[in-house]
Order: C-alpha cells, then structure tokens, then sequence
C-alpha cells in the first residue's frame, strides 16, 4: 500500500471515530459539521499533494534533460565547424595550387633537371608540365636509373588529382597509392604523396594520414610539401587528441618555417589550443 493510500485510510478512520464517539449533535450545533467536512477537505487534498510532488520531480528531470541536450548541441556544432574547417583548408589549399602551376612552369629553367631545385611542379588540371630532363649516365655514374616515363606519370597523377578535386577521396587514395607503387622516382612523387595524405584526412582516417605525411618528411626532405605535411602532422594529432605531439609538430612548424602560411595556420591552430585548455 502507498504512503497516499495509507494517510487517506488513516484519515477516514479518524473521522469515522470521531462520528462514532460524539453524541448525538443537535440540529442546530454546525460546529461539529465544520470539523468533519474539515477532515473531509484534508483527506481529500492528499492525493492533490502527491501528484503535486510528481509534477515537481518531472520538472526536475526536464530541466536535467535540457541541460544535457544542450551540452549534445554544443558538441555537434563544434564537430560541425571543424568539419567545415577541414574541408575549406583542403579546397583553398586545391585552389592555391591551380592558380601557382602555370606560373612555376613558366618560370622554370628548360635546361636544369627538376631534382637541382628540389621543387617539383605539380599541374593543374588541365595543363601538362614539361618533363624533367634526363642525366647522361657515363662510365663512371655508375648502374644508370630506371627510366622514368614521365607521360604515365603526369596521367596517372593528373587522374588521382581530378579524383580529389571531386570529393571522391577513397578513389583517389587508391589512385595516389597505385600512382607511388609504379612512379617512385618520378618528379610528382612527393606531391603525391602528400595528397594521399590529405585524402585520407578528409575522410578521417587519421592513423592512415599520419603515416602518409610522415612519409613526406622521410622520403623528400628537400620538397616544397614538407611544411604543409608537418602542419598536417599536427593537425592529425589534434583530431587523435594527442595534445603533446600536436602542440610539438605545429611549434615546429612555426620554428622552421617563419612567415610562410604553413606557419601561420599552425599559430592559428596553438591558439586554439591555448584556449580549449590543451
């Protein structure tokens, strides 16, 4: 029996008593009318009370349930706008590179080979960049290098790229992969490889595009990319939550590559951790 129940019938038997051991009222005397239909009211009123305390205990729970629905909400938004971040980094970075090939392949010496520069030109779509000249192996160079067809290449490569550009990232990881497998040495491997490191970033598969990035750094030290794949570096260990590493690939960044706009996005990105607390 519920502790409402339990009052009501306590009550009830109160009056009950009471009715019973007071005489016989005369018709005239309202004071005993007014103490029972008193007991009537009160018992009467404690259901009132306990639904009064249900309505209380809800309004509790709501008010929890909004609070959490609210902290949910919060943390979407910032999943949302780290997102969208992501993806305007990756489409800036796509545009900045259409707009500088044709100049750096007008500016580029005919005669040198592309490795006395260390800069590879990476093509837009739609244009063909020159292919790199050939060292004369001698007697004493000793056993000559493979030959690189650089036609295959530049298709291969502008294929994996136009893959890119559309949003198709698990394809173009494929093509970027299959392009480094057959094309090692030629001179777009380390652009290559680090826009396979960016397909895998934009679609999340983080421990794949560190490896990637790293990739960059160990393989092609003297490349253009190695700023970009170092603040990637950070960027991936931000997402993992490994604010230590994070915090020592974007210092680096800043330390070995003043002024440049790798530099200044990794200043971006530690002022953010500064104030996230990390």
């Amino acid at each position: 029996m519920g502790k409402a129940a339990w009052a009501a019938g306590a009550a009830a038997l109160v009056c009950a008593a009471l009715v019973q051991a007071a005489p016989p009222a005369p018709a005239g005397d309202a004071a005993l009318e007014r103490r029972i239909a008193r007991l009537e009211r009160m018992v009467e009123a404690q259901p009132l009370l306990e639904l009064m305390g249900r309505l209380d205990r809800l309004d509790e729970q709501v008010r929890a349930l909004r609070g959490e629905v609210e902290a949910l909400r919060h943390e979407l938004e910032g999943l949302r706008r780290r997102q969208r971040e992501l993806y305007l980094d990756t489409d800036r970075r796509l545009r900045d590179l259409e707009a500088a090939a044709p100049a750096v392949a007008a500016a580029r010496p005919a005669t040198p080979a592309p490795e006395a520069s260390g800069a590879p030109v990476v093509p837009a779509p739609g244009t063909v960049p020159p292919a790199p000249a050939k060292p004369a192996a001698g007697p004493s160079a000793g056993a000559p290098a493979p030959a690189v067809d650089e036609a295959a290449a530049r298709q291969a490569y502008r294929k994996a790229f136009r893959l890119l550009r559309e949003g198709r990232y698990e394809a173009a990881a494929k093509a970027f992969r299959e392009f480094l497998a057959k094309h090692p040495r030629s001179e777009y491997a380390d652009n290559a490889q680090y826009w396979l490191g960016e397909a895998y970033y934009v679609s999340r598969r983080f421990p794949e595009a560190l490896e990637a990035f790293r990739a960059v750094l160990e393989r092609y030290p003297r490349s253009p990319k190695v700023a970009d794949a170092l603040l990637k570096i950070g960027y991936v260990h931000y997402e993992l939550r490994q604010w230590k590493e994070a915090r020592e690939a974007l210092e680096q960044v800043r330390r070995r590559f003043p002024g440049s706009s790798a530099a200044r996005l990794a200043e971006r990105r530690l002022e953010r951790m500064r104030k996230e607390g990390h």
